[in-house]
C-alpha cells in the first residue's frame, strides 16, 4: 500500500457539501428533536437511505473565574440514568438569537452568572453518524453574579441543580480518569486547558463563523 499523502496541517478542515438528496420523511416529531429519513446519492457509493435526528443545536459555556476554577452543574440526564457534572449549556431554541447571546442566556439561567470576556473554544457535532446536532463551546471569563432579583426561575431537571467551582487542573484530571462524561464538558475542559497553556492567546472571537448543520450560518449577521 502506498504511503498516505502528506497534507499541510492548515488544509485539514471539514467541508460542507450538497449531495443530491430526496425529500425528508419525518418518522417522528418530538418535543425537542425529530427522527427523519432521507435518501442521499453518494455517487460511486450509490443511493442510500439514512435515518437521523434533526436537532436545533446548542451552546455550552466554560465559565472560568479569576482563580482559574471552572463552573460545573450537576444535572439528571434520563437517557443515561445518571447525574452528570456539566458546564452550563442549552438549546438554540430562541428564534433570531445569535450564538453568543444564547451562551449569555444559558450562563445566567443555569449558573446565575454574567461574563465580561467571551471567546470561542470549540465547535463540534455530538454524533454526526446519527444526528445533525451542532454545539459551540464558549470560554467566558471576568465573571460576576446576576442580581438576585433578576435571576431565572428554574424548573424540571434544573430545579435541583447543585453548582460548584473546580480548579481547571482538577476538572481535567476528572476527564482523564473517566469521571466526567458529558461531551460538551469533556471537550470544553480539554480546550480550556490548551487555551490556558497558550496564555489564552489566539482564541477565536465569540462571533467567529462556524460550520452549521443546515441552512444559513447563524453568525453571518453579527
Amino acid at each position: 500500500m502506498p504511503p498516505a499523502a502528506r497534507r499541510n496541517p492548515a488544509q485539514i478542515a471539514d467541508q460542507r457539501v450538497s449531495l443530491p438528496t430526496g425529500t425528508v420523511d419525518r418518522i417522528h416529531q418530538g418535543y425537542v428533536m425529530d427522527l427523519v429519513a432521507q435518501e442521499v446519492d453518494l455517487g460511486a457509493g450509490g443511493k442510500v437511505r439514512r435515518e437521523y435526528i434533526q436537532h436545533p443545536g446548542a451552546v455550552a459555556v466554560v465559565a472560568l473565574d479569576a482563580q482559574e476554577q471552572v463552573v460545573l452543574l450537576r444535572q439528571y440526564r434520563h437517557p443515561v440514568r445518571s447525574y452528570l457534572w456539566e458546564v452550563p449549556a442549552g438549546l438554540l431554541d430562541v428564534a433570531g438569537e445569535d450564538l453568543r447571546t444564547a451562551g449569555e442566556r444559558e450562563l445566567a439561567e443555569e449558573a446565575d452568572l454574567r461574563a465580561g470576556q467571551w471567546h470561542t473554544l470549540a465547535d463540534f457535532y455530538t454524533s454526526p453518524g446519527g444526528s445533525d446536532e451542532a454545539i459551540r463551546i464558549f470560554l467566558a471569563r471576568d465573571l460576576a453574579p446576576v442580581p438576585a432579583d433578576e435571576r431565572h426561575q428554574r424548573q424540571f431537571e434544573e430545579l435541583d441543580m447543585p453548582t460548584t467551582r473546580v480548579p481547571l487542573s482538577e476538572a481535567l484530571q476528572a476527564v482523564m480518569e473517566g469521571r466526567i462524561h458529558n461531551p460538551s464538558t469533556v471537550t470544553g475542559i480539554l480546550a480550556a486547558d490548551l487555551a490556558r497553556q497558550r496564555d489564552f492567546t489566539g482564541l477565536r472571537p465569540a462571533g467567529a463563523p462556524w460550520l452549521p448543520r443546515t441552512g444559513p450560518d447563524p453568525t453571518a449577521e453579527q
